[in-house]
Formats: structure tokens, sequence, C-alpha cells
């Protein structure tokens, strides 16, 4: 995977199709940056950042929602304020039909940090979950897993089992994240690789032999004591590990 690393409010390298930039934000910033940050957020951003009732968890937010205008602004030439959203059917977002119209995205959060995919012309999905421990993991895993992920899954010693399990929900995440098919699309319905060692892939569509072959994952090492995945469409992309609000 290619690094560039890009100033906050720098240029982005050119993007083509042919590539897949990964934008890596640190949540926890300065409250200057947070308030500069809020002041290009919507008014149902605004809205949605004072619903949360710890005030960590709302700063995250904002520089969460204000990083990804800030970036979708750099590769549209919007200033990030007129950077606008619209929602599929199940609540994928898109931008708002402007002259960078091939532009796709796809953000994930989780506990101090984002992540932020960019590409052209292909549907992509990222997901990104810090690793902790979870008490019902076996359970978590019979309700929403298939049932081949789960006999991988309880085949594993258990020192294994929680880091492949974050594997395992992280690629099952951006792939329906990709696809843009949300809760329509049962978690169990299709097979992705958790064995430790085993490369990021999509093994099964159910009804389906042509998706396996339409889509593509890769693991992302976004930083220790997390798991993340990309999914986007075809084969011919090159992953690029942009470094920003680090």
């Amino acid at each position: 995977m290619r690094a560039e690393r890009v100033a906050f409010g720098g240029a982005p390298p050119p993007l083509s199709r042919a590539s897949v930039h990964l934008w890596r934000i640190a949540l926890d910033q300065p409250t200057a940056l947070v308030d500069l940050l809020a002041t290009t957020l919507s008014d149902d951003e605004r809205l949605r950042a004072d619903r949360y009732h710890f005030e960590h968890d709302r700063r995250r937010f904002v520089v969460a929602r204000g990083a990804l205008r800030a970036l979708l602004g750099l590769y549209s030439g919007l200033a990030p304020r007129e950077v606008g959203f619209v929602y599929g059917s199940q609540g994928k977002p898109a931008l708002v039909p402007t002259g960078a119209d091939d532009l796709r995205f796809n953000l994930s959060h989780s506990h101090e940090l984002a992540v932020c995919a960019v590409t052209r012309g292909r549907e992509i999905g990222v997901d990104l979950e810090r690793i902790r421990p979870l008490p019902d993991l076996e359970q978590i895993a019979a309700q929403y897993f298939s049932a081949r992920e789960n006999a991988t899954l309880c085949a594993l010693p258990a020192a294994q089992r929680t880091a492949a399990f974050f594997d395992c929900w992280t690629r099952k995440e951006a792939y329906v994240k990709a696809t843009g098919q949300g809760l329509t699309l049962a978690l169990d319905a299709f097979d992705v690789s958790l064995a430790p060692g085993e490369a990021a892939r999509l093994l099964r569509v159910a009804g389906d032999l042509a998706e396996v072959a339409r889509w593509r994952l890769q693991a992302l090492a976004i930083a220790a004591g997390y798991a993340a995945t990309l999914a986007a469409e075809g084969q011919d992309w090159e992953p690029v590990d942009c470094a920003w609000l680090a």
C-alpha cells in the first residue's frame, strides 16, 4: 500500500479510478480545531452533534464530519460548508451532483480514530472497529455470522478469537456499506475470510456467483488495537495511505 502524507488543508495527491485514498483522522483534536470544523457542518449535523450525551462523543462526531467535508471539498473544489449529501434508500451517503459526480467516498469511526476512503467511479465501503474484549462474542457471532464463519471462529484457540471476530465484522460491514444495501442484506447471507493470516476476501454470496468476483477486500493497518477493512468494486485499484489530522 503506497503511503502519502498530507497536512491539514493541503492538496490531496492525484486521484484516479486506479487508486483509493485512505485518510486516517485522529478524532481527539484541540478545541480551536473542533470549533473551526463545527462551523462547516450543516444545521442537521449540528443537531445530531448536540444529541450526544457525552461531550467527548460530540467533539469526535464534529471532527469526523468536519474532516469529511474538508476532504471532499479538496477533491471537488467546494468550500467544506458547500459540500452537500444525498442518501440512498438504505442510508448510504453520496455527494449532491456537482462537477465531481464520479467521486465516491465512505467514512467509518470508532473510539479515537476515523478512516475516510475516497475514489472515483467505483463503489466503496470502509469499516473501522476498536478491538476490545466482548463477553458475549460467541453469541454475537452466532446471531450475525454465517455457518461457515462461525465454524472457523469456533475452531480457533480462544486467544485468537477476538481479533478474528473483529476482522470478520469489519470485512462484512465494509462489504455491506459498499453495496449500499444496509439492513436489507442479511449478514449471514455471505461469507468472508477471518482465519489468522488469511487475506481479506469475499468468499461467497448466496445466490450470486458473480458477486464474489465483482468486489475486492483489503485489510487496513490503521493503528494498533484497531481492525479495518476496505471493500471496493473491481480488482484494478491500489490503496493509498494518506495521513491527515494525525
